[in-house]
């Protein structure tokens, strides 16, 4: 069986035509897709878009709005998805920071997170995501800082 690029197979993912002889190291989609609902809808290199729909009696806070931890999850998945389409064989990665700027509440909605990088380096990246709802407004923007490792740092993860 032959290994293909991540973007390849997250490519053929999306397309539904993934063979059996594809090989990735991704478990996708990962356990939190699967929990939380979440849905990846576009990738490129270094780019990835997700969906989900945000359900008050799921996914609520105490105030009733969507929890933040949420809105974290759901950037943190297209931003990890978007990462891995630019790391290669023997090379996984890990977060180094994550911040979120809310902008506005939500409830019961669709939401779309999509990551793409700002700053793309040999070893330290930087990523941008943007929620938006619906219409089209920004809900939070969230960003991150990721470290690809390589050798023994990569070694089961």
């Amino acid at each position: 069986m032959s290994r293909i690029s991540n973007l390849d197979y997250l490519r053929k993912l999306l397309s539904g035509t993934v063979a059996s002889t594809d090989k990735s190291p991704f478990n996708f989609p990962f356990p939190i897709m699967k929990t939380l609902g979440f849905k990846l809808i576009e990738v490129g290199e270094g780019t990835a878009s997700m969906e989900m729909e945000a359900k008050t009696e799921l996914h609520s806070n105490p105030m009733g709005t969507i929890h933040g931890g949420v809105l974290c999850d759901i950037a943190d998945a297209a931003i990890g998805t978007a990462h891995f389409t630019t790391v290669g064989e023997g090379e996984s990665f890990t977060s180094i920071d994550l911040q979120i700027n809310f902008f506005r509440p939500v409830w019961n909605e669709k939401l779309r997170a999509l990551a793409r990088p700002i700053h793309r380096g040999r070893t330290v990246s930087r990523y941008v995501c943007d929620i938006t709802r619906a219409d089209g407004k920004l809900v939070a923007q969230v960003t991150s800082t990721i470290m690809t490792l390589r050798g023994e740092a990569a070694e089961g993860r």
